[in-house]
C-alpha cells in the first residue's frame, strides 16, 4: 500500500496529459504527488460522506493513510458517528480537493475494514500522544468538559509511561474501493475538464468517459 508520507514525486501532468491516462489509480498518485508539494497542509485530507440510518447524508474531514488498487484507507473508531454510519451501510463518497492546483478527485464505492494487522502497523507509527488520544475519546459521545477530557487522557498516560501503546479494540481503519473515481481540473470560463472512470466490481477493468463540466 502506499504510504502517503513516503511518496516518491513523479513529473507532473498537465490538464491535457491527465485526459489521456487510461487507469485512474497512477493519475491519482501523480496528483497527489503534486498537491503534496503545493497544499500549504494535509495534502491527504478528504471529504468522507456516509448516510445515517434514515438516509440523511453525513459528511467530515478525514485524512488519507494509504491506497493502492484495492482501495483508499483511513482510521477511525469504530463507534464514532461514521463507524455505526458504514456499519449499518458499507458504501461511502470521497472528496479530495487541491486548492492550490485547481483540481478535485471525486471517488465512490463499497467499504470494508481493514484487517487486524494493518490497523496494528498502521496505530504503531502514530505519535503516543495520539496513541493515548484514541485511547481517551469516546469518539461522537457527548462530553461534558474539557477538562474531563483532559483527565481522561492524564489516566492513560500514567498507565502507558513505558512501553508501547497497544491499539485500542474499538479503534480501526476501512478500505473504500472505488467503482467510480472522477477526476476534474478547473478551466477558464467555467469550461472544465472532467474524466470519469468506471467499473463493475473491484479487479474488472476501467471504462473511461469524459463529462462535460
Amino acid at each position: 500500500m502506499t504510504d502517503t508520507t513516503s511518496m516518491k514525486h513523479q513529473t507532473p501532468l498537465t490538464s491535457g496529459d491527465f485526459t489521456a491516462a487510461d487507469e485512474p489509480f497512477a493519475l491519482f498518485e501523480a496528483w497527489l504527488n503534486e498537491a503534496i508539494k503545493s497544499e500549504p497542509n494535509d495534502p491527504n485530507a478528504m471529504a468522507l460522506a456516509t448516510v445515517d440510518p434514515d438516509g440523511l447524508p453525513d459528511v467530515r474531514m478525514v485524512l488519507m493513510k494509504g491506497f493502492d488498487a484495492d482501495g483508499f484507507v483511513f482510521y477511525s473508531h469504530i463507534a464514532s458517528q461514521k463507524g455505526r454510519e458504514i456499519a449499518a451501510n458499507p458504501k461511502a463518497a470521497l472528496l479530495f480537493h487541491w486548492k492550490s492546483l485547481r483540481r478535485q478527485v471525486r471517488i465512490r464505492g463499497n467499504v470494508t475494514p481493514v484487517t487486524d494487522a494493518e490497523a496494528d502497523a498502521y496505530f504503531a507509527t502514530r505519535p503516543k500522544q495520539a496513541q493515548i488520544g484514541a485511547w481517551a475519546s469516546k469518539q461522537s459521545e457527548a462530553l461534558e468538559s474539557r477538562f474531563a477530557f483532559e483527565q481522561a487522557i492524564a489516566k492513560v498516560a500514567a498507565k502507558h509511561i513505558i512501553g508501547e501503546v497497544p491499539r485500542p479494540p474499538g479503534w480501526s481503519g476501512w478500505r473504500i474501493t472505488p467503482s467510480r473515481i472522477e477526476f476534474w481540473h478547473d478551466r477558464p470560463f467555467r469550461l472544465h475538464d472532467r474524466i470519469e472512470f468506471r467499473r463493475d466490481a473491484a479487479g474488472q477493468p476501467w471504462s473511461k468517459t469524459r463529462m462535460y463540466p
